[in-house]
């Protein structure tokens, strides 16, 4: 079987990750060990954007969120600067990437003729400043498009047939209603588009200074691709906007080469002619090959801007929550995810509100606070909220009889408020259970085999135990917290490997027997309690999870925007 050692002795991986706050880069060798790393903060880095959280709120648009597109261009060719100094550009056999999913991409008529045509004397940002139809970039935060999302699920028979035809119902930060809504609002805009790109595969497309196609995997979160045929659904397309095929182009599995790195970088950082550009993913998928997630069983926790539950599946069964979408490193398999809009800029507020804008006073809080919290729910969204589909609002409740696990006498009432602690504790402990409810609800594991928590709050080790307890199953971490764009360094050398293989090629084989040795190894770092106490806590977190889900439904009843 093809190996480790198939990697070129003193070969270079790098791996990008265009996140919604940052671009991060990591190098791997060949011997998948991490020997270089760096990051460009848009809020900090590039303060003339004057953006908050990498984004801008549209005052005037409830729910409308979006990036400004040459940000981006203009944080790439910073972080390549930040590089320069580290590493021998020379030696770097593949590039891959990772692009926070659903964000596009407008390139305007004319603009391919200026991507293939760079001038190595010029920054990119000159050059491709005035290449956009737009300037704004619609992201995954943005939930402006109900209608169009109600229309193109009427259009193919209900949001159940749209989900068994591209994996998932639609949902408003799916790049299939936000074309739509451009198509219908600017008309314009949509008219004087060339090609439409989502984030990774426009950053792909600078790097091989030419349209790369958009991955299967990062392609099935759009409501535009057949799930099962891995090509665009005709159906969905005719009801999203007309002429759309074209302005997609064709799609790719991720393993694919999108092409030879672009002249310009040659010339301008004296990479190898000869350095392959594999297809850029989503953030999501880049982050199962980096947590090297490939056992049906185990579950990630993402912890970042947006918190996400991830595992893999043989075959897909969509259903109105959640998300399926193909595996980025296993042709024939799937991944299951669930997406939750209120991550860390929540937890942020929770802890400037409630400990004095400090992590350690945040922590401790949440130390001194016992589990279970006295019953205290809440449910907070700064944000509309994806799962459960619930607007702007915060809603606190206690839940009394908790103590007899057997009684099906618990009642809550509504409160205003919960003292400091509390709120802290609540923050976390609502999410968990709404992600353990959710996860179970989706069809997977009870409990996982184990969970593997990325991210940047993955680094808590509170927030860690809460996991274990309200799970009931370890809780492994990485080495680094940015598993997306390690996992894009990884997706490099593996399509490298396939590419000089002529065909496909397990991942695994890359590291397996060896995993410890390399930067993807996963340490334990919360083990299962195995004592009654630790096992009735369970019991308590199961009846309590068990009463936010009916609480949930009958809020998303009420006041739920679907």
């Amino acid at each position: 079987m093809v190996g480790r050692s198939s990697l070129p002795e003193g070969s270079l991986f790098l791996g990008f990750d265009s996140s919604t706050q940052s671009l991060k880069a990591t190098m791997l060798n060949n011997e998948l060990i991490i020997v270089a790393s760096d990051i460009v903060n848009f809020d900090s880095d590039l303060p003339h954007y004057k953006t908050e959280g990498g984004v801008y709120r549209d005052p005037a648009d409830d729910g409308h969120i979006f990036s400004p597109t040459i940000m981006w261009v203009e944080a790439f060719e910073l972080l390549l600067e930040k590089l320069k100094p580290k590493i021998n550009f020379s030696k770097v056999v593949a590039i891959s990437g990772s692009g926070q999913q659903h964000g596009s991409v407008y390139w305007k008529k004319g603009s391919h003729a200026v991507l293939s045509s760079l001038d190595p004397t010029k920054s990119l940002l000159s050059q491709l400043k005035d290449a956009f139809s737009t300037m704004d970039s619609p992201i995954w935060m943005d939930s402006s498009t109900t209608k169009q999302c109600r229309e193109i699920e009427s259009a193919v028979g209900g949001a159940l047939e749209l989900s068994k035809l591209t994996g998932s119902r639609a949902y408003e930060r799916f790049t299939g209603p936000q074309i739509r809504k451009i198509y219908q609002t600017v008309p314009q805009v949509y008219d004087d588009t060339e090609r439409i790109s989502l984030v990774s595969s426009f950053m792909a497309s600078i790097l091989v200074g030419n349209y790369a196609s958009i991955d299967e995997t990062d392609g099935a979160g759009m409501n535009l691709m057949d799930i099962n045929q891995r090509t665009w659904s005709k159906t969905v397309l005719e009801a999203t906007a007309p002429g759309l095929e074209e302005k997609l182009g064709k799609l790719a599995p991720a393993y694919a080469v999108a092409g030879r790195i672009a002249p310009y970088f040659v010339e301008r950082l004296q990479f190898d002619k000869n350095c392959l550009v594999i297809q850029w993913s989503g953030d999501n998928p880049n982050s199962l090959a980096g947590l090297t997630l490939n056992t049906p069983g185990d579950l990630a926790i993402s912890l970042g801007t947006s918190d996400t539950v991830f595992g893999i599946t043989a075959e897909a069964k969509p259903s109105l929550e959640g998300h399926v979408f193909p595996n980025p490193v296993e042709p024939d398999g799937y991944m299951v995810m669930l997406c939750y809009k209120n991550g860390s800029l929540t937890r942020e507020d929770v802890r400037n509100s409630c400990a004095e804008k400090s992590w350690d006073v945040f922590n401790s809080y949440l130390e001194k606070t016992p589990p279970l919290n006295g019953g205290k729910l809440g449910f907070y969204y700064k944000d509309h909220e994806i799962l459960p589909p619930l607007p702007v609002g915060f809603h606190r409740y206690i839940v009394e009889n908790l103590n007899d696990v057997t009684s099906n006498n618990l009642v809550e009432r509504e409160v205003e408020e919960f003292d400091p602690p509390s709120e802290v504790r609540a923050i976390i402990e609502g999410q968990l259970l709404s992600m353990r409810g959710h996860a179970e609800r989706f069809g997977m594991p009870n409990p996982p085999k184990r969970i593997i928590a990325t991210g940047g709050a993955s680094s808590n080790e509170r927030i860690l135990h809460s996991i274990a307890q309200i799970f009931g199953c370890p809780v492994f971490t990485v080495q680094r917290p940015d598993s997306a764009s390690l996992g894009a360094a990884l997706r490099a050398a593996h399509g490298w490997l396939c590419n000089e293989e002529g065909s496909f090629v397990p991942i695994s084989c890359m590291y397996q027997g060896n995993l410890e040795k390399t930067s993807l190894g996963a340490k334990l770092a919360v083990a299962t309690g195995k004592g009654v106490e630790d096992k009735e806590l369970l019991e308590k977190y199961t009846v309590l999870m068990r009463k936010r889900m009916e609480i949930e439904r009958r809020l998303v009843e009420k006041i739920g925007r679907a």
